[in-house]
């Protein structure tokens, strides 16, 4: 009779649409052993939460069985009331981790993994970049009108009836200041240090491509993943960032060195005779043509931008030293004005050596030479790139390891700016040139 009274105070309570279920069938059936309490609250909370474990309500010995349809029936029913007790089990929602799937290969994770070092990589060198941009800017400017305002004070203490004293130490201190300033300046040169950020900051963008590129349309294996790390480094190691700790780039070197991106491959010069079965594209007119390529890349445009870069070196070192020699003779200068015999030659020299200073320094820093050198150095980077892409891909004696023969004739025509034709005539002419002892009288690329 007791088990029957409980019932019926449950379905009361229930019809009261004050009552809210929370939790497991075990929690409700352990509420149900107290229904006076439920009564007197109006309110069933039950907090028990228990994993995998079915809601809906279950029986007991204690209690009549009570229908679950009917139950949800009237859980149902009415305006405003919450029914939380599905029938299905509660469902557990789980963070999923990464981890290697039949659709998703663990090297394609890596790839991506890697996508986002080569984007923080970009945004890092273009933010250097313009850092750097304006400190040369800033620079230039600065040093300039130390040098001019010096000057300036210096031609002014050849006048008569004006206090020497003042003038002699201002420009003194402006013409150190301005020496000091010069070299930091050679020595780092902020121009050349912009172009490296610049190069950088393309190359991290073209490597991003060429990971995406994989990732689409290509499977990626592991050995992919490794090419890719080691041209991150390769890069990282030739356009670093720091300017301490002896990792900067030589600003002034004995001659013009090439700049390296891209690791670097073993030759395989030993098999260059060897019997090479066509095919993936590969015809044998298409490696001579190949062949000759380089050849023009050679003795063109190697050698050319490696004379020019030479000669820009030279330019930016007798800038760089007659800059600041001028400065140092200006302030030697000035600490001789006022003096009886030399103080009116002193000024002269002094705003003479100012004005060349400062027309050397703009000529040097404005001008950015240092610029101009590391474009040079990085346009016969470029070719010896280029020339170490072909000569490993036609070293390859598989055909089926090396790229797609009309794939690759493409892409090698687009980076010298050629059409298809224009780089077989060019073959065609590189090989009659060497046949009758002439040099050719053309370059392979037509973009720079």
């Amino acid at each position: 009779m007791k088990e029957y009274i409980y019932g019926f105070i449950f379905k009361l309570c229930c019809s009261t649409r004050s009552l809210t279920v929370i939790g497991s069938s075990v929690a409700i059936n352990e509420a149900l052993e107290f229904p006076l309490g439920f009564l007197y609250k109006k309110t069933l909370l039950v907090s028990h939460l228990k994993e995998e474990q079915p809601c809906h309500m279950a029986s007991s010995p204690s209690v009549p069985k009570v229908s679950t349809q009917n139950l949800n029936e009237e859980f149902n029913t009415g305006n405003g009331f919450i029914n939380t007790i599905p029938n299905e089990k509660c469902a557990v929602t789980k963070t999923p981790l990464v981890q290697e799937t039949s659709s998703v290969s663990m090297a394609t994770m890596q790839l991506y993994a890697i996508l986002e070092t080569v984007a923080d990589r970009v945004e890092m060198h273009k933010n250097i970049g313009n850092q750097r941009e304006n400190w040369n800017t800033l620079l230039l400017n600065s040093t300039n009108m130390m040098i001019l305002t010096g000057a300036t004070m210096a031609g002014v203490t050849a006048s008569h009836g004006v206090s020497v004293l003042g003038l002699k130490l201002g420009s003194i201190l402006l013409f150190s200041a301005a020496t000091a300033t010069l070299v930091i300046m050679n020595k780092i040169q902020p121009s050349q240090l912009v172009e490296e950020q610049r190069k950088a900051t393309k190359l991290f963008k073209q490597l991003g491509s060429q990971v995406q590129t994989l990732i689409t349309v290509g499977s990626p294996i592991k050995e992919d993943v490794k090419d890719v790390m080691a041209k991150i480094l390769v890069i990282d190691k030739a356009y670093p960032l720091a300017l301490l700790g002896g990792v900067m780039l030589e600003k002034f070197p004995k001659s013009l060195e090439h700049a390296v991106w891209w690791p670097r491959n073993e030759s395989q010069k030993d098999n260059i005779n060897r019997k090479v079965e066509m095919g993936n594209g590969w015809t044998k007119e298409l490696e001579m043509e190949m062949r000759e390529i380089v050849e023009v890349i050679k003795r063109k445009d190697s050698e050319d931008y490696e004379r020019l870069g030479n000669k820009a070196l030279k330019i930016n070192k007798v800038l760089a030293t007659s800059g600041t020699l001028l400065t140092g003779i200006a302030a030697l200068a000035s600490t001789f004005m006022g003096s009886s015999n030399i103080g009116p030659w002193a000024a002269i020299v002094a705003t003479i050596t100012g004005a060349l200073a400062s027309a050397v320094n703009t000529f040097e820093h404005g001008g950015q030479v240092g610029m101009v050198f590391e474009m040079y150095r990085n346009n016969a980077g470029f070719f010896k790139y280029m020339q170490e892409s072909i000569e490993s891909t036609l070293d390859e004696s598989d055909v089926k390891k090396r790229e797609q023969g009309a794939l690759f004739e493409m892409k090698v025509a687009l980076q010298l700016g050629r059409s298809l034709s224009q780089l077989r005539n060019l073959a065609k002419k590189s090989s009659y040139s060497r046949l009758e002892g002439i040099p050719i009288d053309e370059f392979a690329s037509k973009l720079f």
